[in-house]
């Protein structure tokens, strides 16, 4: 790479922020989003709890229901709780399916927990909802993914809905307005046997 003086490059990064501004001056509207996380990298949940921190930073109303993950009581909830009323966060499963081995409690408390998440879904006092793991629901055909979609049309316009999950169907990310795909080169427990651990996986 050539090196710029200088002046090239001061003339470079004023065209740059020229572009910036005028795409950003074209892209002034604003929406609810619908948000997907997904993919078989770690981060998925983690990267949703930091909009869920803005969300809060902002003094937004921010609900957050969990499926699948509900046995393990994670150190999420006691961060969240101290918020308040200004939160509602419901750990809804009993935990990974391969712990409870009944597909039939497993489909009874998942739709519990979309019954739940309907109910914030249509409410316009909240500015975020999260759906943790719904998309691993999705995948075992523990809900619905016309049930799912439904739901998603009843959200209100200025309200974002964040789903998480490896798995996500194409129907959903077609759906979706923004999609983000974790992808994993290297993980601990895999090639060193290394257990999940406080203040990192919970």
């Amino acid at each position: 790479m050539t090196s710029l003086t200088p002046e090239q490059y001061k003339q470079k990064m004023q065209r740059r922020k020229e572009v910036q501004e005028q795409r950003v001056s074209q892209a002034a509207r604003e929406k609810g989003l619908i948000v997907v996380n997904t993919g078989n990298g770690k981060g998925k949940t983690t990267a949703a709890l930091g909009m869920v921190m803005r969300s809060l930073g902002h003094g937004y109303q921010v609900a957050i229901i969990q499926f699948i993950k509900g046995a393990w009581e994670p150190a999420e909830k006691a961060v969240f709780t101290k918020w308040g009323e200004q939160i509602s966060f419901h750990a809804l499963g009993e935990g990974f399916t391969w712990e409870t081995q009944d597909r039939d409690r497993d489909i009874q408390k998942v739709y519990e927990a979309w019954n739940l998440a309907l109910s914030y879904i249509r409410n316009p006092d909240f500015k975020l909802v999260l759906l943790d793991e719904v998309n691993v629901s999705l995948k075992l055909g523990y809900l619905k993914l016309e049930d799912l979609l439904a739901g998603l049309e009843e959200k209100p316009e200025d309200s974002h809905v964040i789903l998480t999950g490896r798995g996500a169907p194409p129907e959903l990310i077609e759906r979706a307005d923004l999609v983000t795909e974790m992808k994993m080169i290297k993980h601990p427990f895999r090639e060193q046997g290394v257990r999940a651990q406080p203040g990192i996986e919970y």
